[in-house]
């Protein structure tokens, strides 16, 4: 296929760096994060020790251990046993970041400023102080709770603290709605906690999302509702809540002593979109600073009923009559506690799912740190590649069983590598569980219709640029990024891959560290579903990010509209040449994959229908388009109707519609924007959905 051509652009906002470059076609068949050391670093693992009665065996020494790592013997170097104090010594604040901010990286929608953050606690002030203390999180994740959802979180958190809270807990709180915030700081003060936990009132303006809207068969028609999804927005579209866990489980590794998470949720949906790097390394920072996380489905008890509970709208076309309905909402129900699942078991948590008792999780969390040995040891294996190490622990004591984690992921390193090393160094980001995230990386594909199993998809490769490195030896400031990515069919098999160097050069960085770096490529497929990972690294220091996730290019033969993706961009890219679909009169439209746009830009939407229906004359149709702006789920801005009356590509068959606006039109703030089809002579029509953020 033809090779895309290259450019590098600097937008004057919140626009993008792009370089676009080529991928090759093949047929089947074919905020930073923290860097870990060498040479001291220990790694922690907790042991609780039962006997055959199941009661807790506290007068085990070192010698009484064994620790393997992949098998091979490791020499423990620390051996504690950790047990609640009858009479604990008061502890002061200042263990958390007392800070509201909003844990998503980039750029992105402002949050009020935080206020002047306490001083944190060195390692041995921690550690003195928490000495003997059972040490709980309590974090409400509001985003994803209904408020009688969350009255059942808080409610359980009132009866634990009223009737199971002993001298030896110190409860934090930390919410989640539009910033992460430590609510309350470590205490024993029950009238604190108390006094915390009544002021998060359900009722009072959390910002809970509302019921979803949708298009497709099966899926729910909420009419007039168009609450624009937060989560949607985030610039990089890493989840919120992942990044918020990742930021308090790195709050919480200054002391050694076992810390549990209580995450209070509604689900955490798999929407396809999500990045599945960000999850395992979620569960690395957690595992590394001594957290487990203790998941408690907050919906309790679910049924899942034909057609839907009573607050979802009635579904589409002729899904509740097939059962794919009730397929589809079992799916999203499992779907929605796999990760719960995933970040309780993986950290040495647990995850409480399908009940209406939510105290259970207390009673987990007390009998998991009532007693147990923090074992410390230095791996062996020096090998800094970033893999998967299985922690074995025995115990020479006879009739006494252990519980442990299983493991962790090795730290990895840059410097001094050779050429083959780094290309080596690459190709293992995309194939280990846990890839680095020092660079946060976003892809995002789109798709046009070449003919009728033959399907153009853009990807999009973006990177904050505050993460990269420029240097300045010259008048120019530079950085080089090198990318290497893969596209995987439904049977994984490789259908498309991307190994490029980039190379930048601007004068003055100021601007570009407000803004991201874009790479630009694409490839031909056909309808079907598929994966792609893609691995980043800059040159200078050799910080790299992943990226993976899964994406569908519909057979829109089946659909009753036939549509393409809709494109959102803000340059425009002028002398292109060539049949790609986003080229229009010479000029190509760049992709915005983020979602945020300034005020001082151009808004371009790009989308196409095919095969419209004839309206009697030959080649004669007439498709009415328009789009409309919603903020807060009120109509704000619609652009005036556009008829088309002819076919634009015939050799596509193929209507293309470009809207320009200046995005002054829409003051600065989050809108959900509706793309309105109508088919007027075969009477179909087609309404997706895309979220943006206007920035000043």
């Amino acid at each position: 296929m033809k090779r895309a051509t290259r450019l590098a652009v600097l937008v004057t906002a919140a626009g993008c760096l792009g370089a676009i470059g080529g991928l090759r076609a093949q047929a089947p068949g074919g905020q930073p994060a923290p860097v870990f050391h060498g040479g001291t670093e220990l790694v922690l693992v907790n042991v609780v020790a039962r006997d055959k009665k199941g009661q807790f065996v506290r007068d085990l020494k070192r010698e009484d251990f064994v620790v393997l790592e992949d098998g091979k013997p490791q020499a423990i170097q620390r051996s504690e046993y950790e047990q609640l104090a009858r009479n604990p010594r008061p502890v002061p604040e200042g263990s958390l970041p007392a800070q509201s901010a909003d844990p998503s990286p980039g750029s992105g929608p402002p949050s009020e400023g935080p206020p002047p953050p306490k001083p944190a606690l060195s390692p041995a002030e921690a550690r003195a102080r928490f000495d003997g203390r059972r040490l709980i999180v309590l974090f409400f994740d509001v985003t994803s709770m209904q408020p009688e959802e969350a009255t059942r979180a808080l409610d359980s958190a009132r009866h634990y603290v009223d009737g199971k809270l002993t001298p030896s807990d110190l409860v934090s709180v930390v919410t989640l709605s539009t910033t992460w915030k430590v609510a309350l700081d470590f205490t024993d003060d029950r009238e604190r906690i108390d006094h915390t936990l009544d002021q998060l009132n359900p009722n009072g303006g959390f910002g809970f999302e509302e019921g979803s809207t949708g298009d497709a068969d099966g899926t729910p028609d909420n009419g007039a509702a168009f609450t624009a999804d937060e989560t949607e927005i985030n610039v990089m579209n890493t989840d919120r809540r992942l990044e918020a866990l990742r930021t308090l489980a790195d709050a919480l590794g200054g002391t050694d002593q076992k810390k549990s998470i209580v995450y209070f949720s509604g689900g955490m949906s798999q929407t396809g979109l999500e990045n599945r790097v960000q999850i395992r390394a979620v569960i690395d920072h957690a595992v590394r600073a001594n957290v487990a996380i203790y998941a408690a489905d907050t919906r309790g008890l679910q049924a899942v009923v034909p057609g839907g509970e009573a607050q979802t709208a009635s579904v589409r076309g002729n899904a509740a009559f097939t059962g794919a309905s009730m397929q589809s909402q079992f799916s999203s129900l499992a779907g929605s506690q796999d990760t719960l699942v995933t970040l309780s078991e993986d950290t040495g948590g647990r995850a409480f799912l399908d009940g209406n008792d939510l105290g259970k999780v207390f009673d987990r969390v007390i009998e998991d740190t009532s007693s147990y040995y923090i074992l410390g040891y230095s791996s062996t294996n020096a090998a800094r590649d970033g893999k998967y190490r299985r922690i074995t622990v025995k115990t020479t004591r006879p009739g006494v069983t252990l519980e442990y984690r299983s493991g962790y992921y090795a730290p990895r390193d840059f410097k001094h590598s050779t050429h083959d090393d780094r290309e080596q160094q690459l190709m293992d980001a995309l194939q280990t569980d846990l890839p680095p995230t020092d660079l946060h990386v976003f892809v995002s594909p789109a798709y046009f219709r070449l003919a009728d199993t033959r399907f153009y998809v853009p990807l999009s490769v973006v990177v904050p640029g505050s993460d990269v490195p420029f240097t300045h030896a010259t008048s120019e400031d530079r950085a080089t990024l090198d990318i290497l990515g893969l596209v995987l069919d439904e049977a994984r098999r490789p259908v498309g891959r991307i190994r490029d160097t980039v190379k930048l050069k601007i004068e003055g960085t100021t601007e570009v560290r407000r803004k991201t770096i874009q790479y630009q490529t694409s490839l031909e497929l056909p309808p079907g579903s598929y994966r792609v990972k893609v691995a980043v690294r800059e040159n200078e220091d050799g910080a790299m990010g992943a990226f993976e996730s899964a994406f569908t290019v519909p057979d829109v033969r089946k659909a009753p509209l036939k549509m393409s993706a809709v494109v959102v961009g803000t340059q425009m890219q002028a002398g292109v040449k060539g049949d790609n679909p986003l080229v229009q009169d010479g000029s190509a439209l760049v992709p915005n994959a983020t979602g945020v746009v300034s005020q001082a830009q151009h808004l371009y939407v790009d989308y196409e229908v095919y095969e419209p229906a004839q309206a009697g004359a030959p080649g004669a149709i007439r498709l009415l388009t328009s789009l409309v702006f919603f903020r807060n789920g009120v109509r704000v801005y619609e652009t005036p109707v556009t008829e088309a009356t002819t076919v634009t590509e015939p050799s596509r068959k193929a209507a293309v519609f470009r809207f320009d606006l200046p995005a002054s039109t829409l003051r600065p703030g989050r809108y959900m924007c509706q793309v309105n089809v109508i088919d007027d002579v075969a009477g179909t029509f087609a309404f997706p959905r895309l979220a943006l953020y206007v920035a000043k």
